[in-house]
């Protein structure tokens, strides 16, 4: 598995190295479930970087916190531009990284 490199962020816009697509954004309430995380954790990740918007207004319960470390897999929850620069770090390091980003408030 290889993390692709995120390339831009802005406000609702996140372009990721090699993919033809964008993304946008995810829902606030209630917040990044497990059913969420289900797809990026088949992946094999060892470490999720969790982005919780511009201004930090995504929520991230401490039950979703529970299921991903129960998974055995080491997460991190950032404000937007510094998940995404912890993402990219760990990418570069070549860290089977997985990262779920709210591009928004």
């Amino acid at each position: 598995m290889s993390s692709p490199e995120i390339a831009s962020l802005s406000w609702g816009h996140m372009k990721v190295k090699g993919c033809a697509s964008s993304y946008k954004d995810c829902k606030h309430y209630p917040g990044v479930q497990p059913a969420d995380l289900e797809e990026i954790l088949k992946k094999g990740v060892d470490i999720l970087v969790i982005g919780r918007g511009m201004s930090e207004a995504l929520q991230v319960p401490s039950s979703t916190l529970d299921y991903v470390r129960q998974q055995g897999v080491n997460v991190k929850v950032f404000q937007t531009e510094k998940a995404v620069r912890e993402y990219n770090t760990l990418a570069g390091q070549g860290a089977k990284v997985g990262g779920v980003f709210h591009s928004t408030c």
